[in-house]
């Protein structure tokens, strides 16, 4: 057996609400970087890299202008650099600073790096890009500093902006402090960049002034845009011609400038009239392509396509951009269909053949905890404890929410019947209206075929249920698994197996027929294990972990199994056979949802 990435259809953009998210476009304009971190083709979204040697939370990827290098930073204060091409093979790894990297930025050569964020000590450095060696220090702020950039052209220059609302002009190489600008900006100051000819620079904040200054001296020069955005401007991006620039603000707007004519000469507005948090529109960037194409970004982790000309955004992609806490797959009249849910509530129904992901249009509030599907219908539950129904066809959720009687475990489908199992009890559906409740308190998880329900509990259990003409559980058999609590349980397609996994990362596969066990060999996990899924032969099964593990395994043959290191970082929580039984998906904490070759 053998198991390789296939597909990877990437997370979006970290975001966080009052702070500028990085985006960065290669010198070709086809590609785009950004934390979580993923390279990430602009005409194909599909098309996707992750880059996952990052131990901490990361927060900014940029490109070398010669496009063959990514340099990314974390929380931890450390920056790396590595291949652009494959998004693997560590050039380097450098301690910069003892707190968040908030920003990088490259020299024209693609030798230098200055990283700059939230330290203790220092506020940043400057350092080369192969060895890490410092090539001046980065000094002039008393207060953390949010974006540095870096004049492409000789003299070597470079400019910072920080909380302290002044910008910070430096000459180079070896960079060293050489003017401090305040006093043109009132409170934070989130974004600066040079112009492509070096000629000009900016710098934007919460103030929504754009200031400019002389890209050589960085000397002021003229303030534009006073009055025109109502919200703080978190990034700015200019034109490859040097003569325009575009601004993302909180106020749910992106602006392209004349900047020589100093005013807007066209605005996309999202969100409608009202206020709408998940709009705020918190970074941009203009790649350098013949078609003028403009990408943003807003606070829910949307990408925006936007040209010139056209009052709309010519794509939207969507996705995740926080941890995946549950998936669910079947066939709809789109083909093969995966329904994914994080962990703030957002749902998503992403087509296999397309890679395209679209969100559920009225999500839930709270941590998604498992899907179930038919042809037309999905159903969902939640830690808002509420059910919901959505309509396949139009990924939108239909009728009213339903409340459960505590927090959801699981859910399982079979024979027509829903079954959920919450803190309190398990709630059995029939035509989406409720039948029967019975009282069950320490629930785990919960999986169902034909008549046969298995319910695993806090008591090391699983119990065996059969439900008849009347809707009602009838217990017939007990199976004790083990000393750990049961947290993932699988019928196989034909009903004649049951996967059972627990806290301690080990699986045991039970005869439905006599419930003898047929192997509790499968113990290579070293943490919980999070999902279990039967291929449709009932020969293989794929299991997830929260030790970032997936594994196929083999009944025939229990010590022979194929894994996926790392598959996702901070834990796998849901894995699943596509229906072809050569493929399974997976997602995790990375917000990401992967589809993995697998030749048995």
């Amino acid at each position: 057996m053998s198991i390789a990435i296939d597909k990877l259809l990437a997370a979006q953009p970290n975001t966080e609400r009052g702070r500028p998210t990085q985006l960065s476009a290669d010198p070709k304009g086809e590609r785009i970087a950004y934390a979580a971190i993923f390279l990430r083709s602009i005409d194909d979204p599909a098309i996707s890299k992750q880059y996952n040697n990052h131990i901490h939370t990361t927060t900014v990827a940029r490109f070398s202008p010669s496009g063959y290098f990514v340099a990314s930073g974390d929380a931890s204060g450390i920056v790396k650099v590595w291949d652009a091409v494959e998004g693997v093979n560590t050039k380097g790894t450098y301690p910069i600073i003892s707190g968040r990297i908030n920003d990088i930025a490259w020299d024209g050569d693609s030798q230098r790096i200055i990283a700059v964020g939230d330290g203790r000590e220092m506020y940043g450095r400057c350092i080369t890009a192969d060895s890490g060696n410092s090539v001046g220090e980065i000094s002039g702020h008393s207060k953390v500093i949010n974006t540095v950039a870096i004049r492409q052209q000789r003299p070597m220059r470079a400019a910072t902006v920080s909380d302290d609302s002044s910008m910070v002009f430096l000459h180079g190489a070896p960079f060293k402090y050489n003017a401090k600008v305040g006093g043109l900006h009132k409170g934070y100051v989130y974004g600066v960049g040079f112009s492509p000819d070096g000629a000009h620079l900016v710098s934007v904040g919460t103030d929504r002034k754009i200031q400019l200054y002389d890209g050589k001296t960085g000397k002021a020069t003229t303030q534009i845009g006073d009055g025109e955005h109502t919200g703080s401007i978190f990034s700015v991006s200019w034109a490859k011609d040097s003569k325009r620039l575009v601004t993302a603000s909180a106020d749910q707007s992106v602006k392209l400038w004349d900047f020589e004519v100093g005013k807007a000469v066209q605005t996309w507005k999202f969100g409608g009239d009202g206020i709408s948090v998940p709009d705020h529109q918190v970074g941009v960037v203009w790649p350098s392509r013949s078609d003028g194409l403009i990408v943003s970004v807003n606070l829910a982790g949307d990408l925006n396509y936007l040209v010139e000309g056209s009052s709309k955004p010519t794509k939207f992609v969507q996705g995740h951009n926080k941890a995946i806490s549950a998936l669910g797959s079947g066939v709809t009249d789109k083909g093969q269909t995966f329904w994914t849910g994080s962990y703030e509530g957002r749902v998503c129904s992403w087509n296999y053949e397309t890679g395209a992901g679209t969100v559920v249009e009225g999500s839930h509030t709270n941590q998604l905890t498992a899907f179930e599907s038919t042809i037309d219908r999905t159903y969902s539950v939640a830690w808002d404890d509420t059910l919901r129904i959505s309509d396949n066809k139009n990924d939108i959720f239909i009728g009213e929410a339903t409340k459960l009687t505590a927090q959801p475990k699981g859910m399982a489908l079979a024979d027509g019947r829903l079954f959920v199992a919450t803190g309190k009890s398990v709630d059995i559906f029939i035509d989406e209206s409720l039948v029967d409740s019975v009282p069950m308190t320490d629930t785990t998880a919960i999986s169902a075929h034909g008549s046969l329900v298995a319910i695993g509990n806090e008591k090391h259990k699983v119990e065996i249920y059969t439900v008849g003409s009347d809707n009602k559980l009838r217990l017939v058999e007990e199976l004790l698994d083990s000393t750990e609590i049961i947290t993932a349980l699988a019928f196989s397609r034909d009903g004649g197996l049951l996967a059972v996994g627990n806290t301690k990362g080990k699986i045991r596969v039970y005869n439905t027929a006599t419930w003898d066990t047929k192997t509790d060999r499968w113990s290579a996990h070293t943490a919980r294990i999070m999902s279990i899924d039967w291929n449709a032969e009932g020969t293989h099964a794929v299991s997830g972990s929260l030790d970032t593990y997936v594994y196929v395994w083999s009944l025939k043959s229990p010590g022979s199994r194929v894994k996926a290191p790392n598959a996702h970082n901070e834990g796998v929580f849901g894995v699943c056979w596509l229906d072809d039984g050569k493929k399974v998906a997976s997602t995790g904490g990375d917000g990401a949802l992967k589809i993995w070759d697998v030749k048995l």
